[in-house]
């Protein structure tokens, strides 16, 4: 097996997430480059032997023996870092978003297209297992005709308002992976995006000019409907649920639990919370992704999830915001 060398930008939480899977559990991996700001970055990245620590971008990009970037800096740097590793004739993966502006986007896979290197989008859900099973029901024809598709999404907490305020807000930071789910399960394009958002758990979050809990109907140009709930707090934990109802049955993904022991006493049964956060929910879909990366190159396969697949959610939650903001459905083709 010819070994796939790797460069990290960024090791926050994420980073760290990826740089441990690719340095202990995945054969064939080679991290020959590690970028990060900060002093606890880089001890991170020396306590698995990455050869290369730097506070530069460009050393890493531009290292002659790697072969693939890894992008898990801050949200706007990612444009520039994935631009800069294309040009280099780089393949990359891309935490996303790639940027928060559309135009931005759109010219940056412009120019991954005309480099001519693959990119893969981190649309981790979609590897969920849970999430995967569903979809192999759908593809099997298990379920029939998709009817309707119902998402639940509720972070623990929300975030820190400074985080708020340049996160692009709920539709584009949280809702954009159920956008993401939505175009995978139903195997269509939204055309129409009816959105309500509301403040109901912080108001600091509505003096940032963000809503904190939201519900989006999504019309699909194959008929399907998709209802999808979003909340920055649940008490109870981290939910994320997902059901598909069609003509022949209906399947549904439950949330797990840190384990499956019941306790009884004389008030009634007690479960476990749920997981604290996508950190934990997510740990198997974290490394399937950079499975996926890493087969895709291997085997010259097309990515999985795409840069093109981040522009179209990104496209639903502008519209989102913008039916929010006007409080009437919005068609897909109004957004440019």
């Amino acid at each position: 097996m010819k070994t796939t060398k790797l460069g990290i930008l960024g090791l926050g939480r994420i980073g760290r997430i990826h740089l441990e899977n690719l340095c202990t559990k995945i054969p064939g991996v080679e991290v020959l480059a590690a970028m990060n700001p900060s002093e606890a970055g880089q001890a991170f990245a020396r306590s698995w032997n990455v050869p290369l620590v730097t506070s530069d971008a460009d050393t890493v990009i531009n290292h002659p023996d790697i072969n693939a970037i890894v992008v898990c800096s801050p949200t706007d740097s990612h444009a520039e870092y994935v631009q800069k590793a294309a040009r280099a004739g780089k393949a990359i993966f891309c935490e996303k978003p790639l940027d928060l502006s559309l135009e931005t986007v759109k010219q940056t896979l412009k120019v991954v297209k005309d480099a001519k290197v693959p990119l893969m989008l981190a649309f981790n859900q979609r590897l969920d297992p849970s999430f995967a099973a569903v979809k192999e029901k759908i593809n099997d024809g298990s379920i029939g005709n998709i009817i309707s598709v119902h998402i639940i999404s509720r972070d623990p907490e929300p975030p820190p308002v400074h985080y708020i305020k340049s996160s692009g807000g709920l539709f584009m930071d949280m809702t954009i992976h159920d956008f993401d789910m939505s175009r995978h399960i139903t195997g269509s394009e939204v055309t129409e995006v009816f959105a309500k958002g509301y403040n109901l758990i912080d108001p600091e979050i509505g003096k940032a000019g963000d809503i904190d809990t939201g519900f989006i109907l999504l019309t699909f140009e194959n008929g399907v409907t998709v209802i999808i709930e979003n909340s920055r707090k649940a008490i109870y934990g981290y939910d994320q649920r997902l059901e598909v109802f069609g003509t022949k049955g209906m399947v549904r993904a439950e949330n797990p639990y840190k384990d499956t022991s019941l306790f009884f006493d004389e008030s009634g049964g007690h479960m476990k919370r749920l997981p604290d956060f996508f950190m934990t929910r997510y740990v198997v879909s974290y490394l399937r992704e950079m499975e996926d990366f890493i087969d895709a190159l291997r085997n010259k396969r097309p990515m999985p999830i795409t840069g093109e697949d981040g522009l179209k959610a990104m496209i639903i939650a502008v519209a989102a915001n913008r039916s929010v903001k006007e409080g009437r459905p919005v068609k897909i083709t109004e957004i440019g």
